[in-house]
């Protein structure tokens, strides 16, 4: 890589952006970026800027920290329904991006976005961590060579944990629409993202003309507009993608997709990096895998030219799903009695739900298909 750094201006620095900040710190200490400003409503305070970034510019006007600052790169993690206006203030500057997942809130925001970088000549990444994991190409080519047979489809399963005070961190979060305008916070769109993302790109079917059609299934146990605990089923012509999502678990685990073949299968956890690859005629075989950093990748790409990762189309048949959800009817609520508050840990827990998560990516099947006793029942279409 060059040694020419970049200077980078962050849109939301508290939340996830505190993660953003140690990664430009590293990359800083690295001499390939540098932290130039900060856009935040109220600027950081000493305490919440790490050691070693200097003293950055700050402002909550974003297009003018970006003219006085002159730099190249924005990295945008701010709240869902920002993402477009805000991408396309960096782009209509000439300034490349990496706007955080998921890009929009609905696809028609995604496509005014995505057009707007093209039109602008810029670059954007979009922030699918998981999709920079060097599991993701060696799975794909696994699946080429024929080693788990014809590929059936993808599961996915997220069992995690959140507090009642995770929807109380920031007016958004899980709505689906705050003051008129679409949020979107639901359990596969936001935090498990990535395990509908994973299992799109395991299967080659990215963009939005991949996607033939989409049966959602969206149910919450908190207190809350948006859905916790839901299931999806994407058709593509290489088969179904079937992801099953709680942040209500009774155990909480790893999130993980799982590719079916008709004679073995692969299971990616993608927080970790670790496969297992199952075969017929073959022992179990594990393997931990690197990961590449998007905003590392998006340097390279322009210092070097070196592929871009995840572009704004290779998230469109994620953007249908998005879209899918946010036209769905409203998230029913779970019953009394199907779910218990654990005042300890501050949260509601769905009884049974580990194990119904599993059968969903097991089987490919939806709540409904695996007799949940509060399953919405399966709409037969005509």
């Amino acid at each position: 890589m060059s040694t020419r750094s970049i200077d980078i201006v962050l849109a939301g620095a508290r939340g996830h952006g505190r993660w953003h900040l140690e990664n430009i710190r590293r990359l800083q200490e690295k001499g390939v970026v540098r932290l130039a400003g900060i856009c935040e409503l109220t600027p950081l305070g000493p305490d919440e800027l790490p050691e070693g970034l200097g003293e950055p510019a700050q402002s909550a006007d974003f297009g003018g920290l970006l003219d006085s600052t002159g730099a190249g790169i924005a990295v945008i993690c701010t709240p869902i329904p920002t993402h477009t206006d805000l991408a396309l203030t960096a782009a209509e500057r000439g300034v490349h991006l990496l706007l955080e997942k998921p890009p929009a809130p609905s696809y028609a925001e995604f496509r005014r976005m995505a057009d707007g970088v093209a039109k602008a000549g810029v670059v954007c990444q979009i922030g699918f961590q998981s999709l920079g994991s060097h599991a993701v190409p060696a799975i794909r080519k696994l699946i080429g060579e024929g080693a788990i047979g014809d590929v059936v489809g993808v599961g996915g399963a997220g069992a995690w944990a959140r507090a009642e005070s995770y929807y109380r961190r920031a007016p958004w979060a899980g709505k689906r629409r705050l003051n008129g305008v679409d949020v979107v916070d639901g359990v596969l769109t936001n935090p498990l993202a990535h395990a509908v993302a994973t299992g799109l790109a395991l299967l080659g079917t990215t963009h939005a003309e991949d996607v033939t059609g989409i049966e959602t299934e969206l149910l919450r146990a908190n207190d809350i507009e948006s859905d916790d605990t839901s299931c999806v089923r994407v058709s593509t012509p290489r088969g179904p993608v079937t992801v099953a999502a709680t942040l209500c678990a009774e155990e909480p685990g790893d999130p993980y997709v799982l590719v079916h073949g008709d004679s073995g299968r692969i299971t990616f956890w993608y927080k970790q990096d670790r496969v297992l690859v199952q075969r017929a005629g073959h022992g179990p075989q594990e393997i931990e895998y690197g990961s590449t950093d998007l905003l590392e990748n998006l340097v390279d790409h322009l210092i070097t030219g070196a592929e871009l990762l995840v572009e704004p189309d290779a998230t469109g048949a994620f953007m249908k799903v998005v879209e899918a959800i946010r036209l769905a009817d409203d998230p029913v609520a779970l019953p009394a009695g199907t779910w218990r508050f654990l005042p300890e840990e501050d949260r509601r827990v769905v009884t049974g739900i580990d194990g119904l998560v599993a059968a969903a990516a097991d089987t490919l099947a939806l709540y409904s298909e695996l007799s949940a006793p509060w399953a919405p029942p399966k709409e037969v279409s005509t």
